[in-house]
């Protein structure tokens, strides 16, 4: 039971709510810096050969222009700094649509805008890779050695000698991130020390990358990013656009901002990869799985390779005796995929879970019996028990609150008017971990009142880390919450953790915890005393006299934490209407049942994961990037024809957590939820559409044409 006295577990509104619902959230372009100059970025209108001639000499006459930067004239920039996707204006060389081949600097940002149509550039052009089905069948084995074949057994004989197996390729479109904030920076120069305002979800990731690619210090970089608006991994690494705008700032010797627009995020940020997916699944005939193979083939961009894990979820999931698992990739001319929200989990639980539900279906089986009757004991892909695991609960659970009794398992059996009914189940699962994170308490006592500062170089990506930090802090120096201020966003303030890949809450958490119970123990130090009780800081605070104190923590995760395997792991339910005459689908109950930790605010979890289950949602039924064959361009380049889920496509959500105590993983055992809100949510959507209608969709995203 929750202890009425903690903060940590109750569901408190957002701290910084108020200041982002009335616009005193500072976003990257909302800073007040004098003498703004304005960039805008002009691309390539091809996708592959270079530059012969390019001619900026209208552009550089129009009014208000201060500077046109192309490779002609740009400085000598690190391309191995770590900024991603190339497109930095080194080279005349074009390796997809929309690349970056100059910006234009101007008084204001119409001027900026116009003189770009004023440049005129002639190409040399070469044949674009862009057709994946062609090119699939020239995919290798990926560079990067965490993507080499994994073998556990020999699935491929099991699944010969199998008595019941399912053989299925799966495929998932490309898609971009489109948070509500588009990527936009605005840089000042102090001397040799830039300023860049930017939304960053590693602040200190960042400042290196801009640093090292700008060939300066990092301490001559200073990244300011208190609020995000929203990211999806798109502002985990950095792009060419960050770099840019201070090259611009420093060629006009004033701040310049650089803000993209809508059409062009799709060819400036990177994106999700398409993927190709095998899934192979042998078993016995009462359900017990004796093969799996997991068989993905993907794209790079030309010269540089990302992959995202589509294979990781079917490491992990299920007990199966032999295991394969491959990645085959293939270059084209695209911008370099990144990570986005779930990456490989996301799209590799559609492939795994839906194939699961079609073995349940040739079985004849319940598809969470299935499920829990293939539970392991421990994580099948290293033997590490499991720092808790609460799978079967949310699949059970989960079962009772859907009233998955009501579901009947052969299609096309619930109708209400012109409406099929139909009810998916899928599980889920992403890593837990915890990250170096280092952090400042500040103590300053006014009379009788205790005020406390927390410091460190955090990012809120918006899913609460003010607040979940405040009642941290709170609850740690016995202070109510008005009396903490917690302080991120900054790359002048401690490094941290970036809020990637779900290790944000813990490795923040953890680190602002240890430093409050530091304080403390320093305090009870320097008063020297005997104490019946321990003390709070702020009771030492007034004790002691002390007007100010303060310290600092570099938290590391637990030594113990590696012999573990840490995972939150979910079940998803879906009941779905399809439109008999038109082939709609609306998704009209949604549950998430996740074991995630310590849930340190119901409420903003609570948040993310419908969050995460509306981007799957999405995922399931409209979002698809599409590649013109001719150009290599996207046709797909705003909210006008690249669909996400509104009001009106969503139906009852609700989320519920799994009481679970996990010590072993981190000191406050709490595991990111921003990830796993997604992770198998597409196939929960997709074996209710099964359910309903008798059509096994394998492509995403499930639209009319499919099912008619």
């Amino acid at each position: 039971m929750q202890d009425k006295n903690k903060l940590t577990g109750t569901p408190i509104s957002r701290i910084d709510g108020i200041a982002k619902v009335t616009g005193k959230a500072a976003y990257s372009t909302d800073y007040p810096v004098k003498n703004l100059a304005y960039a805008v970025l002009f691309k390539s209108t091809i996708a592959a050969g270079t530059i012969r001639i390019i001619d900026t000499t209208a552009a550089e006459k129009a009014p208000g222009v201060l500077a046109v930067i192309t490779h002609t004239n740009a400085p000598k920039l690190n391309v191995n700094g770590g900024i991603r996707g190339g497109a930095l204006l080194q080279s005349p060389e074009i390796e997809f649509y929309g690349q970056h081949i100059g910006l234009v600097v101007a008084e204001t940002f119409e001027q900026a805008r116009y003189a770009t149509h004023l440049i005129n550039v002639t190409y040399d052009k070469k044949e674009p890779k862009v057709d994946f089905e062609k090119l699939a069948k020239e995919a290798t084995l990926p560079k990067d050695k965490e993507r080499a074949d994994a073998k556990r057994g020999d699935a491929k004989a099991a699944l010969r000698d199998a008595e019941y197996k399912v053989e299925q390729v799966y495929e998932t479109p490309i898609e971009h991130h489109h948070p509500l904030e588009p990527h936009a920076t605005i840089a000042e120069w102090n001397g040799d020390r830039v300023t860049l305002y930017n939304s960053s979800q590693i602040v200190n990731g960042a400042q290196s990358a801009a640093a090292n690619t700008l060939n300066i210090k990092p301490e001559q970089v200073r990244i300011i990013t208190p609020y995000i608006g929203g990211g999806f991994g798109s502002k985990g690494g950095q792009w060419a656009n960050l770099v840019l705008t201070a090259v611009a700032a420093k060629q006009v010797n004033r701040p310049v901002k650089l803000a993209l627009t809508r059409q062009q995020m799709v060819n400036s940020v990177g994106l999700r990869q398409r993927n190709h997916q095998k899934v192979s699944l042998a078993a016995t005939k009462d359900g017990k799985l004796t093969a799996l193979a997991h068989e993905i083939t993907t794209h790079g961009a030309i010269k540089n390779e990302f992959v995202e894990p589509c294979g990781d979820c079917s490491k992990v999931m299920y007990d199966v005796p032999n295991s394969l698992i491959t990645y085959r990739a293939v270059p084209m001319n695209v911008i370099l995929p990144t990570y986005t929200r779930g990456p490989g989990k996301s799209t590799g639980s559609f492939a795994l879970e839906s194939a699961m539900d079609e073995l349940a279906y040739a079985l004849k089986m319940d598809p969470i019996e299935l499920r829990i009757k293939n539970e392991p004991e421990r994580d099948p892909s290293n033997g590490k028990p499991w720092s808790s695991r609460k799978a079967v609960d949310c699949l059970q659970v989960g079962a009772k609150a859907f009233g998955w009794e009501k579901r009947k398992a052969e299609p096309r059996q619930n109708q209400q008017g012109n409406y099929l009914i139909g009810y998916g189940v899928a599980a889920g699962t992403y890593p837990a971990h915890q990250r170096p994170t280092s952090a400042i308490v500040k103590l300053k006592r006014t009379g009788n009142d205790v005020m406390a500062t927390v410091e460190l170089a955090a990012a809120d990506l918006g899913t609460g880390t003010y607040t979940i930090l405040t009642q941290t802090a709170a609850d740690a120096l016995g202070l109510p919450l008005r009396n903490v201020k917690v302080v991120i966003g900054d790359s002048d303030l401690p490094p941290a953790a970036g809020a990637v890949g779900s290790v944000g809450a813990a490795s923040y958490a953890n680190a602002v915890n240890d430093a409050c119970q530091k304080i403390t123990d320093e305090l009870l130090t320097r008063s020297g005393k005997q104490f019946f009780a321990r003390p709070t800081a702020s009771q030492l605070m007034l004790s002691e006299k002390l007007t100010e104190f303060q310290t600092r923590i570099d938290a590391k995760p637990l030594e113990s934490a590696e012999e573990y395997s840490a995972h939150s792991f979910n079940a998803n339910f879906a009941e779905v209407s399809v439109n008999r005459f038109t082939g709609m689908v609306r998704v009209n109950r949604f549950l998430a049942v996740t074991g995630a930790g310590t849930i340190l605010n119901p409420k903003t979890a609570r948040s993310q994961i419908i969050g995460g289950n509306i981007w799957g949602i999405g995922m399931a039924l409209t979002e698809e990037s599409i590649l013109d064959p001719r150009w290599g361009n996207f046709v797909t380049r705003s909210f006008a024809d690249y669909h996400v889920p509104a009001n009106l496509d969503i139906g009852d959500m609700e989320a519920i957590f799994i009481r679970e105590d996990d010590q072993k993983s981190n000191t406050l055992g709490v595991k990111g939820i921003g990830e796993v809100g997604i992770v198998g949510v597409a196939a929960a959507v997709a074996n209710a559409v099964f359910n309903a209608t008798g059509k096994r969709v394998r492509e995403l995203p499930i639209t009319p044409d499919k099912l008619l």
